[in-house]
């Protein structure tokens, strides 16, 4: 297979969540959750072996219901939680739960890409991040650069901070705030800042991007009509503070410095529908992924609202200052 030869790995269900496994840094892993109304719904680990570009996997079932998020713990390989969709009397509601994996797909797996999936696995359940006065869980963010034990989740118009304890096996709320003013407020997504010592989250609802403080759960921020619709996803640059992107279905993906939201300090309008998702490269900033409902998915390169805005991508001596200036390109 040649080099650039793309590797396909094929689901047996439709997906809309994976993440990858933040806590393990030996391996390139993601995890991928499916939806499927009728039968039990899977979490396939997906492992790339980058030296015989070859995707080896393994299967474990999360009988629980269709998953809408996935997010994986910073600091063990084998703990994730999932937003899951759960019929109770006629009603559906979207749940959340902390899992472990089996101990021995917590690493990386050698198993072959054509072996079955007969031997699947079940996740274990450690504990579920109740949320019946709260509504419908939205996502579950781990705390950054933490132990694993902090958690934050957005429940209709809630955060809800929880504390996982006795390896994970129990969740207690410690703290909580609600969004407040007219019409049904919900979040739709959230990011927690690997800045400022973790103690900021930003959130999105409708047309708007919020900040808070998790310490004291207040307002620091708030971007009255990011979009011109409905906010879809953020992240903040893993390399720079107080940079925060942020995507949605007016098409466009905007870039904020948190100290100044009068205005973006960039706006990128190459997608023609709905832009879903935005991730930063965590090793080259200036790198931006998105993925959108026009069936693309487009790397941007912003240089100059990178870390490294001279471009540092590539060695120092191959690049003259003046088409240092003008490496910003898709």
């Amino acid at each position: 297979m040649e080099d650039d030869a793309p590797v396909i790995y094929g689901l047996e269900f439709q997906a809309r969540a994976l993440t990858p496994q933040t806590a393990e840094t030996d391996a390139i892993r993601f995890l991928v959750g499916t939806q499927s109304l009728r039968y039990d719904n899977q979490i396939h680990i997906i492992d790339f072996d980058d030296e015989n570009n070859i995707i080896n996997k393994n299967v474990l079932l999360h009988q629980v219901g269709e998953i809408w998020h996935i997010s994986t713990s910073p600091a063990d390989k084998g703990v994730l939680a999932t937003c899951y969709n759960k019929t109770s009397d006629t009603k559906v509601m979207t749940c959340a739960a902390v899992w472990r994996m089996p101990k021995e797909l917590e690493s990386g797996s050698h198993e072959s890409p054509d072996d079955s999936s007969s031997n699947t696995q079940t996740l274990e359940l450690l504990c579920h991040l109740d949320n019946t006065a709260h509504g419908n869980m939205a996502c579950v963010m781990w705390e950054p650069m933490g132990d694993g034990k902090k958690i934050i989740s957005l429940a209709d118009n809630n955060i809800l901070l929880w504390d996982l304890q006795e390896s994970s096996a129990k969740a207690v709320l410690s703290s909580s705030t609600a969004l407040e003013g007219k019409g049904q407020l919900k979040f739709t997504s959230g990011r927690w800042s690997p800045h400022h010592n973790c103690t900021q989250i930003a959130t999105a609802n409708d047309t708007t991007v919020r900040g808070w403080d998790t310490r004291s759960m207040r307002q620091i921020y708030c971007i009255e009509n990011a979009h011109g619709q409905l906010v879809r996803d953020l992240d903040f640059n893993p390399n720079k503070q107080y940079y925060l992107a942020s995507c949605g279905d007016d098409c466009k993906v905007k870039f904020w410095d948190t100290r100044n939201v009068t205005e973006p300090v960039k706006t990128l309008e190459e997608h023609s529908h709905w832009v879903w998702n935005v991730r930063y490269n965590h090793s080259h900033d200036q790198l931006i992924l998105t993925g959108s409902s026009d069936s693309r998915v487009i790397l941007s390169n912003m240089v100059s609202i990178s870390s490294e805005p001279f471009g540092h991508m590539v060695d120092d001596d191959e690049l003259s200052d003046q088409e240092d200036q003008h490496q910003e390109e898709k």
